[in-house]
């Protein structure tokens, strides 16, 4: 784990946090610690709670040298401690009658609340299009907390979607019912020669309260 002083507040975290270019070879990532990364990541907020996102973690060094070749041989997916596929579930909705019965079962909704509730859902994910975007959407937004959570814990991160989709798809055997949203290289940065953050825009210019001017 990274040895920096962990930062305390979601004020912290959201300033420290960066985009790891070169991580420690040497240091490995367990699956209790990224087990715990996804307790809490599994609080995201998702569409209707149906909790779009799944990830899959490659930490075998040989696999994750041919997930290296996918993504075009970046240097960083081989020296990180695990390279994590983040998926977006397009048939997530198939799961809203098991999400939601509990809340019928504990009386917080009827049953004509509970089939209306599901009913809309699945009316909702007929369109494929919609089904695609929203497995992209919830995903990313699960990612982003993942990454914020790795960082409270010590561990440095990396958001790509510089790969080659279908090769990737093909090595890991990835069912068609998921939508690659983007891959999280984990682990600890390399220090020795931080790089200075990037420029970031002053929030007037991307900031507007109300509509756009005509």
């Amino acid at each position: 784990m990274n040895s920096e002083v962990k930062p305390n507040s979601v004020e912290d975290i959201v300033k420290i946090r960066r985009s790891a270019n070169n991580f420690d070879p040497d240091v490995k990532i367990s699956k209790s610690e990224l087990e715990g990364l996804f307790e809490l990541a599994k609080f995201a907020p998702s569409a209707y709670n149906l909790q779009h996102a799944h990830y899959l973690v490659v930490d075998d060094p040989q696999l994750k040298l041919q997930v290296k070749e996918a993504a075009h041989h970046q240097y960083k997916v081989g020296t990180a401690s695990a390279a994590i596929l983040v998926l977006g579930d397009m048939d997530a909705y198939k799961d809203a009658e098991r999400i939601y019965e509990g809340m019928l079962h504990l009386g917080m909704m009827d049953e004509v609340h509970y089939r209306e509730t599901i009913d809309h859902i699945y009316a909702a994910y007929q369109d494929p299009e919609f089904r695609k975007e929203e497995a992209i959407r919830n995903a990313s937004l699960s990612a982003m907390q993942f990454m914020l959570i790795a960082k409270a814990k010590g561990w440095d991160t990396c958001p790509m979607i510089g790969f080659d989709p279908e090769q990737m798809r093909s090595l890991l055997r990835i069912p068609d019912r998921f939508q690659i949203a983007m891959m999280i290289t984990i682990g600890v940065e390399k220090t020795n020669r931080p790089r200075p953050r990037g420029y970031r825009k002053p929030v007037g210019e991307f900031v507007h309260f109300g509509p756009f001017s005509s």
